[in-house]
């Protein structure tokens, strides 16, 4: 496995720089975030006793919470908070979670925010099987409310998210696959649900159509943002700090935004090279990609257009009016700037 040999799980390192930064962003909306945490809690009693050590671990996870703070967020452009805004965060990290359960299948996942993954603890048949229980329970959650909406479109966006990780698993090593397919992969299978965050937040607040589309737009942009640096941080980040399983896209033969213009960069008999050591991994295979990522500059070069892409959510956030919500999004966007910035420190 390629990334066996070069990303060892080590203790998770604190960072408390970071962790500052992101407890000023999502201070205005901590009892929010708390609030959906204790939900999730609950949502334990709703599976079968036989499962609940499963739905136990999964849901008490120590995430950032990320998707219901754009659920805050987005709702705080418009007016306050309510609870049917609590329960939709509810469901999209349900969504969020069952998709990671069954992520750390299929890349061999180790650790997730700083713990064994469940495959891990349990296999990948329990896994896989808990990980379809989410999205029943997700959907299940979400036919509570009196019109059928806001189902329709959570189980519309849990439809793309999951095309979209077929896509890429199909692609995995094969070098056809083009910048254009990769946008694709990643805005169906992550920006999707940073959008249905916003967009249902918005609806939720009764927002006008361009408000609706503005947020939606910002959830869009941002979400891909945030997968391009996600990307860019299984390959230069840091195991410790990251707090989960790094090169496992690489040890997959994803081919993510770095990795393409690796391709477009390198020379007829690098390429060469490059396909054997993606379809034929071997000892030093990490190694040797790494250099050649540094010697054609494919960091640089991901992190431009990761800025091109908070540029235009910053864009749509402009169309709205004023407001604690909206300079809270502004902070999510720096925030992940300037962790995507310091992974130049890492080279």
């Amino acid at each position: 496995m390629l990334a066996a040999e070069s990303k060892v799980v080590t203790a998770p390192v604190s960072d408390s720089t970071e962790n500052v930064c992101w407890k000023h962003i999502i201070e205005p909306v901590e009892p929010f975030l708390e609030t959906v945490s204790q939900k999730l809690v609950q949502q334990v009693n709703e599976f079968d006793t036989s499962v609940t050590p499963y739905a136990n671990y999964a849901l008490n996870g120590m995430g950032k919470r990320l998707r219901p703070a754009l659920v805050a967020l987005s709702a705080s452009t418009l007016g306050p908070v309510n609870t049917d805004h609590v329960t939709v965060a509810v469901i999209i990290e349900m969504v969020h979670l069952a998709t990671l359960v069954h992520d750390d299948v299929m890349d061999e996942a180790e650790i997730r925010r700083n713990r064994p993954t469940l495959a891990a603890n349990w296999g990948n048949e329990t896994a896989v099987l808990f990980g379809d229980c989410l999205f029943a329970q997700a959907l299940k959650l979400a036919a509570s409310f009196p019109t059928p909406e806001i189902c329709r479109a959570v189980a519309d966006s849990t439809n793309t998210v999951c095309a979209g990780e077929i896509l890429q698993t199909r692609g995995r090593g094969d070098f056809r696959f083009t910048r254009g397919d990769y946008f694709k992969v990643i805005g169906m299978k992550t920006a999707e649900l940073f959008a249905l965050s916003c967009d249902l937040a918005a609806c939720l607040s009764g927002a006008t159509p361009d408000q609706r589309r503005a947020l939606k737009q910002f959830g869009m942009s941002f979400g891909t943002a945030y997968q391009i640096y996600d990307d860019c941080l299984d390959l230069f980040g840091s195991e410790a700090s990251a707090g989960k399983s790094l090169g496992t896209d690489l040890a997959k033969g994803k081919l993510t935004l770095p990795m393409l213009v690796l391709w477009e960069r390198a020379g007829t008999g690098e390429r060469a090279r490059l396909e054997k050591l993606i379809q034929h991994p071997q000892n030093g295979a990490f190694a040797e990609i790494s250099s050649l990522l540094a010697a054609h500059e494919t960091l640089a070069d991901s992190q431009e257009t990761f800025r091109e892409y908070l540029d235009m959510a910053r864009a749509s956030l402009r169309e709205l009016p004023e407001s604690s919500g909206r300079t809270g999004l502004f902070g999510l966007m720096e925030y992940l700037s300037r962790q995507t910035d310091a992974l130049s420190v890492c080279l």
